[in-house]
């Protein structure tokens, strides 16, 4: 996959500018018959006042950058809600060259001291590029029970997206798969804009395009969104449906995020919780010997 096709500014304003109707702009359907689907550029353009001229270049990657004053009109003309209005100013923003970045995340040892200090909240951390640096038991347990515990250390990490879409193990874990593969590709496209040089984050999305037909399509949609909540459905193979909060904690200074999930108290979804961690407790039990194999 390009670099224009990863982290583009025009692409993203394309897709924009093609999802909105002329009746949701407030400009009507004109007279004449569309060819394609979307405000035309010179509507755009004239919306958020500034030349067609200048629109084009931007959208054809002649200019990858502009003001603030024009990505706010862009902004407010293609009815942008406040996530994709921050995804278009990081894209818009002029970039210094910068060294392309390929270091393998650490994990501070004082962030794996929490996760072991919460063994009864399953617990998961992930770097920018959704590989995972390290999860607590119950966060193993709970996500990834058929992937080795210290895969994590190894050289090549588990990664969420990668699961998500080329593991059918991890993908039958949510009932709702295609929700959560949306907010998946979104969090990518925000850490490409972020990090434009990594080329491990673009060989990663280059490999789940190839890989994936799925993972494709929702990328070419661009999807946007923030949110650091989400209620997960989960069918987990050892206690069955359950409906856990997701809390997402980022790490800004490690740019990692430590993913959270629980239930309330007193729930059915608490009671399966603890199941699964008896459940847990039961395996780390080691086997009796035996008074036969005792006698030997």
């Amino acid at each position: 996959m390009t670099k224009t096709g990863v982290h583009d500014l025009g692409g993203f304003l394309r897709s924009r500018r093609e999802r909105l109707t002329p009746e949701e702009a407030g400009i009507g359907p004109g007279a004449t018959r569309r060819r394609v689907p979307g405000l035309r550029r010179e509507e755009l353009a004239e919306l958020a006042g500034v030349s067609v001229g200048y629109y084009t270049r931007l959208e054809q990657g002649v200019s990858v950058s502009a003001s603030g004053a024009v990505i706010d009109a862009l902004a407010a003309a293609l009815r942008l809600d406040p996530a994709e209005h921050e995804h278009l100013r990081i894209l818009a923003a002029p970039r210094r060259p910068t060294r392309p970045r390929s270091r393998r995340s650490r994990l501070r040892p004082s962030v794996r001291d929490l996760l072991a200090a919460i063994p009864g909240t399953p617990a998961i951390v992930i770097d920018h590029r959704a590989d995972v640096l390290a999860w607590n038991d119950l966060g193993h347990d709970l996500l990834a029970g058929h992937v080795d515990f210290d895969a994590p250390d190894m050289r090549t990490r588990p990664n969420i997206a990668r699961m998500l879409f080329l593991d059918p193990h991890h993908r039958a874990l949510y009932r709702d798969w295609h929700g959560k593969a949306q907010v998946t590709v979104a969090a990518l496209h925000q850490a490409v804009a972020r990090h434009p040089a990594d080329p491990e984050l673009e060989q990663l999305i280059g490999q789940l395009a190839a890989d994936s037909p799925e993972f494709a399509r929702m990328w070419a949609r661009r999807p946007v969104r923030t949110c650091s909540y989400y209620l997960r459905e989960l069918d987990h193979p050892a206690v069955g449906r359950l409906t856990l909060a997701n809390e997402t904690v980022t790490l800004p200074d490690d740019d990692q995020q430590i993913g959270l999930f629980y239930a309330r108290p007193g729930t059915p979804d608490a009671d399966a919780l603890t199941l699964l961690a008896q459940s847990l407790e039961r395996r780390r039990v080691p086997k009796t010997p035996s008074r036969k194999e005792n006698t030997r």
